[in-house]
């Protein structure tokens, strides 16, 4: 290296070393928006949907995210990894409002900590604080696995965000305006994959099959109502999931009958559905969470 003109990096390697773990130039994704708990709503169950929607969006942008250069092509890579940025999105936008609506919520961090509440609820919380679906969290499979998983799930997400869009909470109904036109993109791009597999080679039917039959269970947990999603379903901030039930059913029947595909037998609530609402989910979420939060928790007071 010519010491006359030294490193390009020294400007970086001059400061503390904990600036590598957490920005501090992120603005609050909140800032400007109203967000008073409309009267009748309940601050604590706010909070708990709020958490419900966001961890169901974070953890299944997470498993999005582990195709990244693993899709088919290259085109598909990028689509898929746009998903995962909507819904990453939208997780952080609801983990604001939960942490707005109650900062109980929010994981104790080492005084001074800039980790902003948003990232403290997706990096600082345990498995068993999570709140999202099943159906988010299983390992990934195969190519028909991703496509079948958000297939489901982004049918169902599309039917909940058409009706929060009405929401009496402004920042729920802002989210799920924008929301819509996201997840409307995410069905179509599941829904033509699906066709494609299924009118495929014996071996993409095969595979199709295949994840079908282990991922249709799980639908039955986001179409079943928690009595958090009824709490505020009744106050008009949220949704009463088992509305979804008809419509989920009817665009997923007409997939199933383009596709040719005969519909999975079960599907409805075993008396376990919701244990993913409850914080009770597969042991994948704790191997998911491991990794996902092991630089955030190594630095919990770092700055980049």
């Amino acid at each position: 290296m010519n010491d006359d003109h030294g490193s390009i990096f020294d400007g970086l390697a001059g400061g503390d070393s904990a600036q590598w773990a957490f920005g501090t130039d992120f603005e609050d994704p909140l800032a400007g928006v109203d967000t008073t708990v409309p009267e009748g709503v309940g601050h604590a169950e706010l909070a708990a949907y709020c958490l419900m929607l966001g961890d169901d969006a974070l953890i299944m942008s997470q498993r999005l995210t582990e195709w990244c250069s693993r899709a088919p092509d290259l085109e598909e890579d990028i689509a898929l990894a746009n998903v995962a940025l909507d819904l990453l999105g939208q997780a952080r936008l609801l983990l604001a409002r939960a942490a707005a609506a109650d900062p109980g919520v929010v994981p104790a961090l080492p005084e001074g900590s800039p980790v902003p509440p948003e990232d403290a609820l997706a990096f600082f919380r345990d498995a068993g604080q999570f709140r999202n679906v099943r159906l988010a969290e299983v390992a990934n499979g195969d190519f028909a696995h991703v496509v079948v998983r958000l297939l489901l799930f982004s049918t169902a997400r599309l039917a909940l965000l058409e009706r929060l869009a009405g929401s009496v909470d402004t920042v729920l109904a802002a989210v799920a305006a924008k929301g819509v036109k996201e997840v409307a993109y995410h069905r179509d791009w599941a829904g033509r994959w699906f066709l494609t597999l299924a009118q495929g080679t014996e071996e993409s039917r095969r595979r199709l099959d295949d994840a079908l039959a282990g991922l249709w269970p799980l639908l039955a947990e986001l179409v079943t109502a928690h009595p958090v999603e009824l709490a505020l379903a009744r106050s008009g901030a949220g949704v009463d999931p088992a509305t979804l039930r008809a419509d989920v059913d009817a665009v997923l029947g007409q997939v199933l009958a383009v596709s040719g595909v005969p519909r999975p037998p079960g599907g409805e609530s075993d008396g376990s559905v919701g244990t993913g609402r409850d914080g009770g989910h597969t042991p994948a979420l704790g191997d998911l969470l491991a990794e996902m939060q092991s630089v955030a928790r190594a630095h919990p007071g770092g700055l980049w």
